[in-house]
């Protein structure tokens, strides 16, 4: 059985699987572009200590480049996954779809970092709190960021499917015949 054939029969044998994926980067696409709207249009006006939007924290511009990445990556595979030469490199959807989970983990954390400073300041080093006074924002960024802790979920299971693809094509390791008489 050549490598083709491997790679269809295993998306003929579960359609279910093959409409999961399809879905699941479809959906991507619109969590991922409401988030970067959400941050990109977060702004608060303070008479007191002045405004506050997303170009002055770095952390929120590179959730924007992440969720940007994201959302063409998702597209790109979306559109691929139907095409015959790209569904046979499974292994390129397993490593891309790993990629993209990291970054979301690190923008993600980047974010959440930042809430937490908003929040709960650091005494140690005099920041204060800044939620009190920028409610607004603080809260606009908790949506956004919830919004793309969804899209992380959705690329966990895409990374799952991706590594059963590619990891179904193998047998299991071969047991020695010591290995199987210690089991039984």
């Amino acid at each position: 059985m050549s490598n083709n054939n491997i790679a269809e029969s295993s998306d003929t044998q579960n359609p279910i699987l093959r409409l999961l994926d399809c879905s699941l980067r479809v959906s991507v696409i619109p969590l991922s572009v409401a988030t970067i709207w959400l941050t990109v249009t977060n702004k608060q006006d303070n008479s007191i200590y002045g405004d506050v939007k997303f170009n002055n924290l770095l952390g929120l511009k590179y959730m924007v480049c992440t969720s940007a990445i994201c959302a063409a990556y998702a597209l790109f595979a979306a559109i691929a996954s139907w095409i015959r030469y790209f569904v046979t490199k499974a292994w390129l959807f397993f490593v891309s779809d790993q990629i993209v989970a990291y970054l979301m983990v690190t923008s993600g954390a980047a974010v959440m970092e930042i809430l937490y400073l908003a929040y709960n300041g650091d005494q140690k080093i005099t920041w204060s709190e800044a939620c009190s006074s920028y409610g607004k924002f603080c809260n606009q960024m908790k949506v956004a960021l919830i919004l793309h802790a969804l899209v992380l979920c959705c690329f966990i299971v895409l990374a799952l499917i991706s590594a059963y693809r590619v990891f179904s094509k193998f047998d299991p390791p071969f047991l020695s015949k010591q290995d199987n008489e210690e089991r039984t």
